[in-house]
């Protein structure tokens, strides 16, 4: 395996923890959580494995600053601008939503981090106006370094490529999982692609023999077998040789994104309720809050034997229940 350049700042490994009372209320199978909202950056949240590689990378390149774009509540920007202010870079986020008098939750702590904010208020305008911002950061002598969407790049999915290697680790130590045979599932909510690409690929090199199921927050179940198999194939070169990953490789469901990125509907109110109310769990509005709801109907359909053990991958984002969008309608 080649030598890959990451930096260590992430709280890991990150705990696996039994939903006991979940499990009960559900009827359904067993459900454990690994809690990727603990590692430990700006609150934590998935995008804190990919920075890892992503600030290596960019540290190597030279790059003075970071750009990178979302929505007005991003957590992968929250993350960014946390990194960059760890390591001395500066950082220019593109985000699109309305800028509110008030700055709340993730916005709140991008300007924390020093972050300068270019507010756009139509999603369709992002790319062409990172681009630009990056153009002019090249021509002003910032250096920079264009951080993808979510983190979502060959490189930037090393991070869960290795978070797999991570989780066959705790397998072999974990008492529930040596006592349960291991887990038949990985659950987990998927959008830009990148941490599906890192586990698909996680799963092939490290030899995880469970299934790796993505529930879309905004994407067709088409694009993403497309681009998470696009994704695992790159990455893999980083690796060593390449490895092939066809569309069929790839489990995705886009059964419950139909409402729209970022809008709240009952099954999110209802997966953030009972996962505080049972098990005191936060999730988030968008991500987590969404691709428990899937997991939860998908439950109760019967997708899953009771036999079964199934890990939901908690990929952090809580900040968000802080936003003036979101605090008044769980």
């Amino acid at each position: 395996m080649k030598n890959i350049p990451r930096l260590h700042f992430a709280h890991l490994p990150t705990p696996i923890e039994e939903l006991p009372r979940l499990s009960a209320h559900l009827g359904g199978p067993r459900l454990l959580v690994k809690r990727d909202d603990q590692t430990g950056l700006a609150f934590g949240g998935n995008k804190t494995r990919k920075l890892e590689f992503l600030v290596a990378e960019a540290l190597e390149q030279g790059a003075k600053t970071l750009i990178s774009g979302g929505a007005l509540q991003s957590n992968h920007c929250r993350q960014t601008a946390a990194a960059a202010a760890r390591f001395g870079l500066d950082c220019i986020l593109v985000l699109n939503g309305e800028m509110p008098d008030k700055p709340s939750a993730n916005l709140l702590l991008d300007q924390l981090f020093g972050a300068q904010i270019i507010a756009i208020p139509d999603r369709n305008e992002r790319d062409r106006v990172l681009q630009e911002t990056f153009d002019k950061a090249v021509a002003d002598g910032r250096k920079p370094y264009l951080v993808p969407y979510g983190g979502s790049s060959p490189t930037g999915a090393l991070g869960y490529a290795f978070a797999v290697e991570e989780l066959m680790g705790q397998m072999k130590d974990l008492r529930v999982l040596k006592e349960l045979g291991g887990l038949d599932y990985i659950v987990f909510g998927t959008s830009s692609g990148g941490t599906h690409a890192g586990l698909v690929l996680g799963q092939r090199v490290f030899g995880f023999k469970g299934k790796v199921l993505g529930i879309s927050i905004d994407e067709s179940e088409e694009w993403l077998k497309s681009r998470v198999s696009q994704l695992a194939s790159e990455a893999s070169e980083k690796l060593g040789e390449r490895i092939r990953f066809a569309p069929a490789d790839v489990a995705a469901n886009a059964d419950y994104c139909a409402a729209g990125y970022g809008v709240l509907t009952d099954a999110e109110r209802e997966a953030v309720t009972l996962f505080a109310k049972y098990e005191g769990l936060l999730l988030d509005p968008v991500y987590t809050g969404r691709a428990a709801a899937g997991m939860i109907d998908l439950i109760r359909k019967g997708y899953f034997t009771k036999e079964e053990t199934v890990l939901f991958w908690h990929t952090g984002g809580q900040p968000a229940l802080f936003a003036e969008k979101y605090a008044n309608k769980i």
